[in-house]
C-alpha cells in the first residue's frame, strides 16, 4: 500500500458515505464536510464542523457530489441542514496537484477550476465508470419497467434508443429475459455491435413505422429523438423510460397530452444502488490516487 492519501467530500448523497468507507478502508484519510445529519461516527473519517477543520493545503483530492456545481456555486449536500457553497478560497490553498474530482461537467465548475486552476476529473465522464454504471443503470430501467407496464418483459416488443456503455447492458438485460429488442442508433460501429450480439436492428428514419408496436421504449440519448412527430405514432399503451441526462430525448408534454407514459430517470446508479454506485466511483477514485501518487513521485 501506498501513502495514505488526505481527502475531503463535500456534500453529496448516500454514494459519498460508501465512497468514504471504502477510501478509509484502503488506509486514507477522509474528511466530510457537509455532513452535520449524518449521524453515525466513524474513526478515521472526520466530520468537519466547517471549513476551517480541513488540511486544505495537506489534501490530495478534493471531491464535490456527481452533481457538480449547481448555480451560484451550490453543492448538492442530502445530510445537510445548512446551504452549502464551495468557496474558491477554500481550492486555493490546497496543493497544486490536488485533484479536483466531480461526476459530471457544469458551466459553474468549469468556472471555478479557471480560477483555482487545479486539475479536473469528471468520474461520470470516464469510460470506466460508464461500463460499471451500466449495471445498475440495466437493473434500475428493469424494475421501473416491469412496474409501469401490465406484461412480461418476455416477448414485449421492446424498442432501445441508442447503443453505447448503457444501451449495451440494458439491449442484453431485456434480451435474456426474452424481450423482442429492437436497437435503433445512427452509429455504424454500434449497429454493427448490436447485429453481432444477435439483436435486431433499425436505421432511425424508420423510427416512426418501428415504434408503432412498441409496448416499451428505452432512451438513453440525450438529445431530442422522441419528438411530437415521433410520438403521435405510438400506441397510447405503450411506456417510454428516458434514462438520458436532463431534459431527456423526449416531448414529455406531449406524450402526457396523448396519454403515454413516458418517464425521466436519470442516475439510476444512485438512485436504485447507492451502494454499489458508490463503490463503483470509489474503486476508480482510488485507483486515480494512486496514479497521482506516482506522478508526484517521479
Amino acid at each position: 500500500m501506498g501513502k495514505a492519501n488526505k481527502v475531503v467530500i463535500i456534500g453529496g448523497d448516500a454514494r459519498q458515505i460508501e465512497i468514504a468507507e471504502s477510501l478509509l478502508a484502503e488506509g486514507n484519510e477522509v474528511f466530510l464536510l457537509g455532513f452535520d445529519q449524518w449521524m453515525r461516527n466513524v474513526a478515521g473519517i472526520s466530520k468537519a464542523v466547517s471549513d476551517t477543520d480541513v488540511p486544505w493545503s495537506e489534501l490530495d483530492a478534493v471531491l464535490l457530489p456527481v452533481s457538480g456545481l449547481k448555480s451560484d456555486n451550490k453543492v448538492e449536500a442530502c445530510f445537510s441542514s445548512k446551504e452549502l457553497i464551495l468557496q474558491e478560497s477554500w481550492l486555493k490553498k490546497t496543493p497544486q496537484n490536488c485533484l479536483i474530482m466531480s461526476g459530471i461537467h457544469t458551466n459553474e465548475l468549469e468556472t471555478v477550476i479557471h480560477t483555482v486552476k487545479r486539475p479536473l476529473i469528471k468520474l461520470l465522464e470516464r469510460d470506466d465508470v460508464a461500463i460499471y454504471n451500466s449495471i445498475p443503470s440495466a437493473e434500475g430501467t428493469l424494475l421501473m419497467a416491469m412496474q409501469e407496464t401490465e406484461i412480461t418483459m418476455h416477448k414485449s416488443n421492446t424498442v432501445i434508443l441508442g447503443f453505447g456503455r448503457t444501451g449495451q447492458t440494458i439491449a442484453r438485460t431485456f434480451s435474456v429475459l426474452g424481450a423482442y429488442a429492437k436497437v435503433g442508433t445512427i452509429h455504424p460501429s454500434e449497429k454493427a455491435r448490436a447485429e453481432a450480439m444477435g439483436l435486431e436492428t433499425f436505421e432511425f428514419e424508420d423510427l416512426s413505422t418501428v415504434v408503432q408496436s412498441a409496448d416499451l421504449c428505452i432512451n438513453s440519448i440525450p438529445a431530442m429523438v422522441l419528438p411530437e412527430d415521433i410520438l403521435i405514432h405510438f400506441p397510447v399503451r405503450s411506456v417510454i423510460i428516458d434514462i438520458a441526462s436532463p431534459p431527456g430525448g423526449t416531448d414529455f408534454e406531449y406524450a402526457k397530452k396523448r396519454g403515454i407514459k413516458a418517464i425521466l430517470a436519470p442516475g439510476l446508479p444512485g438512485a436504485v444502488a447507492p451502494k454499489t454506485a458508490g463503490r463503483i466511483l470509489a474503486k476508480v477514485i482510488s485507483q486515480l490516487l494512486g496514479e497521482n501518487q506516482v506522478e508526484k513521485e517521479a
